[in-house]
């Protein structure tokens, strides 16, 4: 709880040269790649989406900022790609806070770091209880941002002016922000953990799900239950997902998976039928309410449903182990306790020290012989970074070898 005595920090509610104006030409987008060129030191890149609005995730505005170059925003749309910058920033570090959500819209500009640095994953190193990075902001810089649109529209034309002052500020201290960061984790030794992790995020490749099993991800399928009714799901999913790609709009915005799942529920067989749905409203849901009944119909017909296909060598969930594997249980159960106060004396999260998928798979799939050097090529080769093999391999090796008694049966 914060002290009422305490004085509030200062607002930052505009960046100190001013909100620039938006690039929109390639005589701009020149001029633009000119001067962050000609600027020193690394650039903070920010990109802000209209998740939840268009079909897809890309981007629909670009911040840069660059010592010596100022504050420069980009409209990605009138461009396939925005090559100027990345030639201009080839050599530069970029910042970026919380780069996975960035990264790929990015990427599909033309724009791909060979340097990085997260503040968010540097602030998760450092121990900071909180990593967004307004809070982040107020630990380090003692300032407060204003931040008020992080879930608009972004691909509203033209942007208001008050959503531009917000995405230039997203940038507009990101730099000094690397700057405390970077000292804070020389103090805790911990910088070459950081480049391994940055290395790691800028090259990591995320494996794709198919489309053809995306439809699994719909929240509140859990529900159903027969094979009818999984295959209506399935089918009102891809025709939401066609008619949302081809409209560029959010698929949820047409109808909320919520109003799908009751569909298949249900699965009416009249259009008065379906348009009783609970949820199943809005104009998407009637003027498109005939192809919504042909979906349902289709996966009505079928017989058998397939399972969902595990994909090979991934371990199933930890809580069928206690029977499936009981050893691998105890392994994992006592790993994971001993990582957590590891993690607790270094003052990172658990899944910073390691990732919870690579802890999974060695201990479901362990060496056929169980010592250090053994454990730590198998940490190595599901992902785990040089820093924490060497933090971990012994505490994963003994908590195997050793595993605690069950407790709690």
């Amino acid at each position: 709880m914060e002290d009422p005595n305490t004085e509030p920090l200062p607002l930052i509610t505009e960046p100190d040269e001013g909100v620039p104006g938006v690039i929109e030409s390639e005589r701009g987008l020149a001029r633009a790649a000119e001067a962050l060129a000609a600027g020193h030191g690394p650039v903070a890149v920010d990109a802000e989406r209209a998740s939840g609005f268009r079909y897809g995730q890309r981007a629909f505005l670009v911040q840069l900022k660059r010592a010596g170059a100022g504050i420069w925003l980009i409209d990605p749309e009138p461009f396939s790609r925005l090559d100027p910058i990345q030639q201009a920033l080839y050599d530069t570090e970029w910042i970026l806070h919380a780069a996975t959500q960035d990264l790929p819209c990015l990427a599909e500009l033309g724009m791909q770091p060979r340097q990085l640095f997260d503040t968010e994953l540097a602030a998760r190193l450092a121990g900071l209880p909180r990593v967004g990075l307004g809070a982040v902001v107020e630990q380090l810089l003692g300032v407060r941002l204003a931040k008020e649109h992080s879930a608009a529209d972004w691909s509203r034309r033209p942007l208001p002016r008050e959503w531009l002052r917000y995405a230039a500020l997203d940038v507009d201290l990101l730099i000094p922000l690397r700057d405390e960061l970077s000292a804070r984790l020389e103090t805790q030794r911990k910088i070459d953990w950081a480049h391994q992790e940055f290395d790691h995020l800028r090259t990591f490749d995320p494996p794709s799900v198919p489309r053809s099993d995306r439809w699994r991800k719909t929240s509140g399928l859990s529900k159903l239950k027969s094979p009818q009714k999984l295959a209506a799901l399935r089918e009102l999913w891809n025709e939401r997902e066609s008619l949302a790609e081809k409209r560029d709009v959010a698929p949820t915005h047409l109808l909320p998976d919520r109003a799908l799942v009751a569909a298949a529920d249900a699965l009416p067989r009249t259009v008065p039928q379906l348009l009783a749905v609970p949820g199943f409203q809005g104009r998407a849901a009637k003027r498109e309410a005939r192809r919504w009944l042909r979906a349902i119909q289709a996966g009505a017909g079928v017989e058998e449903f397939p399972p969902p296909q595990r994909s090979t060598g991934v371990p199933p969930p930890p809580r069928t182990w206690k029977d499936r594997n009981p050893l691998a249980f105890r392994q994992f159960r006592t790993a994971r306790e001993r990582l957590a106060r590891r993690a607790a004396q270094l003052q990172v999260m658990p899944e910073s020290l390691l990732a919870p998928a690579v802890l999974k798979q060695i201990c479901w799939t362990p060496p056929v012989v169980l010592e250090p050097d053994t454990v730590a090529t198998a940490l190595a080769q599901h992902g785990a970074r040089p820093w924490q093999v060497n933090e971990v391999s012994a505490i994963v090796t003994v908590a195997m070898l050793e595993p605690d008694e069950l407790t709690d049966l």
